[in-house]
């Protein structure tokens, strides 16, 4: 998704805003899109227009809230790049507010836009890692196979079966690929 410019990114912001500090001040079961609305200084009928509901306005949220803040660590190899990415991914993505955010993402979204925009984040922080690893003269696997192999596992054992979602787990996970990659 473009972002906006001009007016309509202010709006966009100040709801978003508004979402953030309500949240944090009456809980999520509170929220109104008119709670919201006044918080942020526009009209219900501009948050309607928008985004719909209040579902798919809290999934533009845990989108934008998704979105990485900083490029992947270096650490001098593929592997501990990779590794060093997939336990803060699973850290994060783990974590009670992940999950959230997760939910959200996905409750909001009926035509699939913004999984995809979160999809697009993860591939474009592999893609980091992968071409620095092709600078250094390194073998790398494809994104899509970082995605089917350390991406989707974490992401099925975070919505389904949260339990034991530990660093090996992430480190597991990408020595297997590794392996794999090698091998071929």
């Amino acid at each position: 998704m473009v972002r906006p410019g001009g007016r309509s990114a202010r709006v966009q912001e100040a709801v978003h805003s508004a979402v953030r500090a309500l949240e944090s001040e009456v809980g999520r079961d509170a929220l109104t899109v008119p709670l919201v609305a006044q918080r942020a200084g526009v009209t219900p009928s501009t948050i309607y227009r928008r985004w719909g509901d209040l579902q798919e306005l809290l999934s533009d949220v845990a989108v934008e809230r998704l979105r990485p803040d900083t490029q992947p660590g270096e650490h001098g190899d593929l592997a501990a790049d990779l590794t060093a990415w997939a336990e803060q991914f699973l850290d994060e993505m783990a974590a009670p507010s992940g999950r959230a955010y997760i939910r959200d993402a996905l409750l909001g979204d009926p035509d699939g836009s913004n999984a995809g925009q979160c999809s697009a984040y993860a591939a474009e922080q592999i893609e980091t890692v992968l071409a620095r690893a092709a600078d250094r003269g390194e073998r790398a696997p494809d994104t899509e196979s970082v995605i089917d192999h350390v991406v989707a596992p974490m992401m099925y054992r975070i919505l389904f079966r949260p339990g034991g979602l530990e660093a090996d787990y992430a480190r597991g996970l990408v020595a297997k690929l590794l392996a794999r990659a090698r091998r071929r």
